[in-house]
């Protein structure tokens, strides 16, 4: 049984004549024009910190390089006056 080639754009179950374009995501910072992000606005930084603590890439979020090296100081000093926990105290 021969094996299907493998082609650039190959994605499971889908076909590849047609590949699937992936939308780019948009910075959602840089689309309401803000140039700080403070620490103290933890309801913003809970957006990007998942239920264990940890900080959302950009890749998944969208954010762009500026503002994601703003947001992670930002989840940083947040977490060291304990504004946002380090970790999620599960049981």
């Amino acid at each position: 049984m021969a094996r299907p080639p493998r082609g650039g754009f190959h994605r499971r179950g889908g076909d590849d004549r047609y590949p699937r374009r992936m939308r780019r995501k948009v910075c959602r910072f840089c689309v309401d024009k803000r140039d700080s992000i403070d620490y103290k606005e933890t309801g913003v930084l809970k957006d990007f910190v998942t239920e264990r603590g940890k900080i959302i890439p950009s890749r998944i979020t969208g954010t762009c390089v500026w503002h994601q090296r703003k947001l992670t100081l930002a989840i940083k000093q947040a977490r060291a006056i304990a504004l946002l926990p380090y970790v999620s105290a599960q049981v």
